[in-house]
Protein backbone atom coordinates (compact mmCIF):
# COMPACT_ATOMS: atom_id res chain seq x y z
CA UNK A 1 0.00 0.00 0.00
CA UNK A 2 1.13 3.87 -0.41
CA UNK A 3 2.81 5.46 2.11
CA UNK A 4 0.74 8.36 3.46
CA UNK A 5 3.01 11.02 4.32
CA UNK A 6 2.56 12.68 7.33
CA UNK A 7 0.86 16.31 8.54
CA UNK A 8 4.00 18.69 8.02
CA UNK A 9 4.28 22.17 10.19
CA UNK A 10 3.27 25.16 8.09
CA UNK A 11 6.03 27.70 8.28
CA UNK A 12 5.19 31.14 8.04
CA UNK A 13 6.72 32.52 5.28
CA UNK A 14 8.10 35.28 6.31
CA UNK A 15 9.32 34.51 10.06
CA UNK A 16 10.36 37.25 12.25
CA UNK A 17 14.24 38.32 12.41
CA UNK A 18 14.19 40.83 15.45
CA UNK A 19 15.04 37.76 17.98
CA UNK A 20 18.58 39.13 19.73
CA UNK A 21 18.96 35.72 21.34
CA UNK A 22 21.71 33.64 19.31
CA UNK A 23 20.78 30.04 17.82
CA UNK A 24 24.14 27.41 17.33
CA UNK A 25 23.29 25.57 14.45
CA UNK A 26 21.50 21.90 15.10
CA UNK A 27 22.78 18.95 13.25
CA UNK A 28 20.14 17.48 10.70
CA UNK A 29 19.71 13.67 11.73
CA UNK A 30 19.27 11.35 8.94
CA UNK A 31 16.42 8.72 9.60
CA UNK A 32 15.79 5.52 8.20
CA UNK A 33 12.21 5.22 7.47
CA UNK A 34 11.00 1.99 6.53
CA UNK A 35 8.06 2.06 4.02
CA UNK A 36 5.18 -0.34 2.81
CA UNK A 37 5.67 -2.07 -0.08
CA UNK A 38 4.18 -0.07 -2.90
CA UNK A 39 1.45 -0.61 -5.20
CA UNK A 40 2.74 -0.27 -8.76
CA UNK A 41 1.15 2.79 -10.89
CA UNK A 42 0.56 0.64 -13.82
CA UNK A 43 -1.42 -2.50 -12.49
CA UNK A 44 -1.02 -5.81 -13.84
CA UNK A 45 -4.49 -8.27 -14.83
CA UNK A 46 -4.88 -10.84 -11.96
CA UNK A 47 -2.77 -13.33 -13.71
CA UNK A 48 -0.59 -14.82 -11.29
CA UNK A 49 0.10 -15.65 -7.75
CA UNK A 50 2.22 -12.67 -7.36
CA UNK A 51 -0.26 -9.80 -8.87
CA UNK A 52 -2.94 -12.00 -5.98
CA UNK A 53 -0.68 -11.83 -3.12
CA UNK A 54 -0.16 -8.08 -3.50
CA UNK A 55 -3.89 -7.11 -3.86
CA UNK A 56 -4.28 -9.49 -0.68
CA UNK A 57 -2.02 -7.73 1.27
CA UNK A 58 -3.26 -4.42 0.67
CA UNK A 59 -6.83 -5.52 1.59
CA UNK A 60 -5.83 -6.77 4.66
CA UNK A 61 -3.60 -3.33 5.50
CA UNK A 62 -6.66 -0.96 4.25
CA UNK A 63 -10.13 -2.68 5.39
CA UNK A 64 -10.20 -5.27 8.82
CA UNK A 65 -13.34 -6.26 8.09
CA UNK A 66 -12.31 -7.65 4.90
CA UNK A 67 -9.32 -9.33 6.59
CA UNK A 68 -11.11 -11.59 8.41
CA UNK A 69 -13.05 -13.24 5.56
CA UNK A 70 -9.35 -12.75 3.45
CA UNK A 71 -8.46 -15.14 6.13
CA UNK A 72 -11.76 -17.32 5.81
CA UNK A 73 -11.40 -18.18 2.12
CA UNK A 74 -9.00 -19.71 -0.52
CA UNK A 75 -7.69 -16.71 -2.52
CA UNK A 76 -9.41 -15.86 -5.81
CA UNK A 77 -9.01 -17.56 -9.22
CA UNK A 78 -9.25 -15.69 -12.40
CA UNK A 79 -8.21 -18.35 -14.85
CA UNK A 80 -10.56 -17.60 -18.06
CA UNK A 81 -8.73 -18.10 -20.95
CA UNK A 82 -11.21 -17.42 -23.66
CA UNK A 83 -10.61 -14.68 -26.03
CA UNK A 84 -12.59 -11.50 -25.88
CA UNK A 85 -15.23 -12.38 -28.53
CA UNK A 86 -16.10 -16.13 -27.38
CA UNK A 87 -16.29 -14.61 -23.76
CA UNK A 88 -19.16 -11.75 -24.96
CA UNK A 89 -21.07 -14.53 -26.82
CA UNK A 90 -21.17 -16.35 -23.50
CA UNK A 91 -21.77 -13.52 -21.46
CA UNK A 92 -24.89 -13.09 -23.61
CA UNK A 93 -26.18 -16.52 -23.95
CA UNK A 94 -25.89 -16.93 -20.56
CA UNK A 95 -27.88 -13.90 -19.12
CA UNK A 96 -30.99 -14.06 -17.08
CA UNK A 97 -30.85 -18.02 -17.06
CA UNK A 98 -30.18 -20.46 -14.23
CA UNK A 99 -26.52 -22.04 -14.26
CA UNK A 100 -27.51 -25.03 -15.26
CA UNK A 101 -30.00 -24.38 -18.34
CA UNK A 102 -27.14 -21.56 -19.40
CA UNK A 103 -24.68 -24.45 -19.10
CA UNK A 104 -26.86 -26.99 -21.22
CA UNK A 105 -27.54 -24.00 -24.58
CA UNK A 106 -23.87 -22.89 -24.34
CA UNK A 107 -22.98 -26.60 -25.16
CA UNK A 108 -25.22 -26.78 -28.14
CA UNK A 109 -24.45 -23.59 -28.80
CA UNK A 110 -20.90 -24.85 -29.07
CA UNK A 111 -21.81 -27.61 -31.02
CA UNK A 112 -23.69 -25.61 -33.51
CA UNK A 113 -20.58 -23.38 -33.97
CA UNK A 114 -18.50 -26.35 -34.63
CA UNK A 115 -16.18 -26.11 -31.84
CA UNK A 116 -15.18 -23.68 -28.85
CA UNK A 117 -12.01 -22.41 -31.34
CA UNK A 118 -15.10 -21.60 -34.11
CA UNK A 119 -17.02 -18.83 -32.48
CA UNK A 120 -15.43 -16.29 -34.26
CA UNK A 121 -18.06 -13.63 -35.75
CA UNK A 122 -17.89 -14.88 -39.32
CA UNK A 123 -20.04 -17.85 -38.02
CA UNK A 124 -22.32 -16.39 -35.83
CA UNK A 125 -23.18 -14.26 -38.71
CA UNK A 126 -23.90 -17.48 -40.97
CA UNK A 127 -26.17 -18.91 -37.83
CA UNK A 128 -30.08 -17.99 -38.74
CA UNK A 129 -32.25 -17.12 -35.90
CA UNK A 130 -34.21 -20.17 -36.43
CA UNK A 131 -31.12 -22.38 -36.42
CA UNK A 132 -30.15 -20.56 -33.32
CA UNK A 133 -34.03 -20.80 -31.31
CA UNK A 134 -34.02 -24.79 -32.61
CA UNK A 135 -31.10 -24.78 -28.98
CA UNK A 136 -32.59 -22.82 -26.78
CA UNK A 137 -31.56 -19.37 -28.02
CA UNK A 138 -34.63 -16.72 -27.90
CA UNK A 139 -35.16 -14.52 -30.55
CA UNK A 140 -33.99 -11.64 -28.62
CA UNK A 141 -30.46 -12.66 -27.89
CA UNK A 142 -29.76 -14.37 -31.61
CA UNK A 143 -29.89 -10.33 -32.56
CA UNK A 144 -27.50 -9.73 -29.75
CA UNK A 145 -24.83 -12.09 -30.79
CA UNK A 146 -25.30 -11.20 -34.80
CA UNK A 147 -25.07 -7.49 -33.40
CA UNK A 148 -21.96 -8.38 -32.08
CA UNK A 149 -20.78 -10.46 -34.70
CA UNK A 150 -21.07 -7.17 -37.15
CA UNK A 151 -19.21 -4.96 -34.36
CA UNK A 152 -16.54 -7.38 -34.39
CA UNK A 153 -16.55 -7.85 -38.50
CA UNK A 154 -16.47 -3.87 -39.40
CA UNK A 155 -13.54 -3.78 -36.90
CA UNK A 156 -15.75 -1.58 -34.47
CA UNK A 157 -14.16 -3.90 -31.98
CA UNK A 158 -11.48 -6.34 -31.95
CA UNK A 159 -9.74 -8.72 -29.53
CA UNK A 160 -6.91 -7.29 -29.18
CA UNK A 161 -8.29 -3.59 -29.07
CA UNK A 162 -10.73 -4.74 -26.25
CA UNK A 163 -7.16 -6.09 -23.86
CA UNK A 164 -5.49 -2.51 -24.77
CA UNK A 165 -8.64 -0.62 -23.65
CA UNK A 166 -8.71 1.51 -20.58
CA UNK A 167 -11.52 0.56 -17.87
CA UNK A 168 -13.27 3.35 -18.92
CA UNK A 169 -13.12 2.99 -22.84
CA UNK A 170 -14.23 -0.70 -22.05
CA UNK A 171 -17.41 0.26 -20.29
CA UNK A 172 -18.09 3.01 -23.49
CA UNK A 173 -17.19 0.86 -26.05
CA UNK A 174 -18.76 -2.51 -25.12
CA UNK A 175 -22.37 -1.15 -23.98
CA UNK A 176 -22.44 -0.11 -27.64
CA UNK A 177 -23.64 -3.71 -28.57
CA UNK A 178 -26.91 -4.92 -28.11
CA UNK A 179 -27.99 -6.72 -24.80
CA UNK A 180 -24.93 -5.99 -23.26
CA UNK A 181 -24.99 -3.34 -20.40
CA UNK A 182 -22.95 -1.94 -17.69
CA UNK A 183 -23.43 -5.07 -15.88
CA UNK A 184 -22.07 -7.57 -18.38
CA UNK A 185 -19.16 -5.29 -19.09
CA UNK A 186 -18.56 -5.24 -15.19
CA UNK A 187 -18.43 -9.24 -14.95
CA UNK A 188 -16.40 -9.18 -18.47
CA UNK A 189 -14.07 -6.83 -17.16
CA UNK A 190 -13.27 -9.05 -13.81
CA UNK A 191 -13.62 -12.50 -15.22
CA UNK A 192 -12.12 -12.60 -18.74
CA UNK A 193 -9.67 -9.25 -18.55
CA UNK A 194 -8.69 -10.01 -15.06
CA UNK A 195 -8.75 -6.57 -14.61
CA UNK A 196 -7.77 -5.67 -10.51
CA UNK A 197 -10.03 -2.51 -9.90
CA UNK A 198 -13.62 -3.43 -10.95
CA UNK A 199 -16.62 -2.38 -8.05
CA UNK A 200 -19.45 -4.24 -10.19
CA UNK A 201 -21.77 -1.73 -7.49
CA UNK A 202 -24.85 -2.98 -9.40
CA UNK A 203 -24.25 -6.52 -8.59
CA UNK A 204 -26.79 -7.80 -5.84
CA UNK A 205 -24.44 -10.21 -4.97
CA UNK A 206 -21.47 -7.43 -4.27
CA UNK A 207 -24.32 -5.52 -2.99
CA UNK A 208 -25.95 -8.29 -0.03
CA UNK A 209 -21.96 -8.57 0.60
CA UNK A 210 -21.38 -5.47 1.31
CA UNK A 211 -24.58 -4.89 3.55
CA UNK A 212 -23.18 -7.47 5.81
CA UNK A 213 -19.69 -6.52 5.93
CA UNK A 214 -20.70 -3.40 7.42
CA UNK A 215 -23.48 -4.22 8.89
CA UNK A 216 -26.00 -2.02 6.97
CA UNK A 217 -29.43 -1.46 7.43
CA UNK A 218 -30.36 -1.45 3.90
CA UNK A 219 -28.73 -2.65 0.27
CA UNK A 220 -26.49 0.13 -0.50
CA UNK A 221 -26.86 2.14 -3.87
CA UNK A 222 -24.46 2.91 -6.25
CA UNK A 223 -22.93 5.82 -4.66
CA UNK A 224 -22.60 4.49 -1.24
CA UNK A 225 -20.88 1.70 -2.71
CA UNK A 226 -18.33 3.44 -3.91
CA UNK A 227 -17.60 5.25 -0.99
CA UNK A 228 -17.34 2.31 1.29
CA UNK A 229 -15.00 0.11 -0.73
CA UNK A 230 -13.00 3.29 -1.75
CA UNK A 231 -10.32 1.79 0.49
CA UNK A 232 -10.02 -1.41 -1.53
CA UNK A 233 -8.93 0.62 -4.17
CA UNK A 234 -7.25 -0.24 -6.61
CA UNK A 235 -8.04 -3.66 -5.82
CA UNK A 236 -11.82 -3.53 -5.57
CA UNK A 237 -12.37 -6.43 -8.15
CA UNK A 238 -10.96 -8.67 -5.70
CA UNK A 239 -12.82 -7.31 -2.57
CA UNK A 240 -15.80 -8.06 -4.94
CA UNK A 241 -14.85 -11.59 -5.34
CA UNK A 242 -15.02 -12.03 -1.73
CA UNK A 243 -18.58 -10.42 -0.84
CA UNK A 244 -19.79 -13.30 -3.80
CA UNK A 245 -17.76 -15.91 -1.65
CA UNK A 246 -19.55 -14.58 1.73
CA UNK A 247 -22.85 -14.25 0.99
CA UNK A 248 -22.63 -17.96 -0.46
CA UNK A 249 -20.84 -18.79 2.88
CA UNK A 250 -23.87 -17.61 4.25
CA UNK A 251 -26.08 -18.84 2.28
CA UNK A 252 -27.57 -15.34 0.78
CA UNK A 253 -28.44 -15.63 -2.33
Amino acid sequence: MAKRSKPQTQIPENPSTSSKIPFRPQKILKLTIQTSPEIPKILNPLTSNSEITLALNHLRSSDPKLASLIDSYTPPSFDSDRPPFQSLARSILYQQLATKAAQSIYTRFVTLCGGESSILPKTLLNLSPQSLRQIGVSGRKASYLHDLSEKFSDGTLSDSGIKEMDDESSLTMLTVVKGIGVWSVHMFMIFSLKRPDVLPVGDLGVRKGVKMLYGLKELPKPLEMEELCEKWRPYRSVGSWYMWRYIEAKGVL
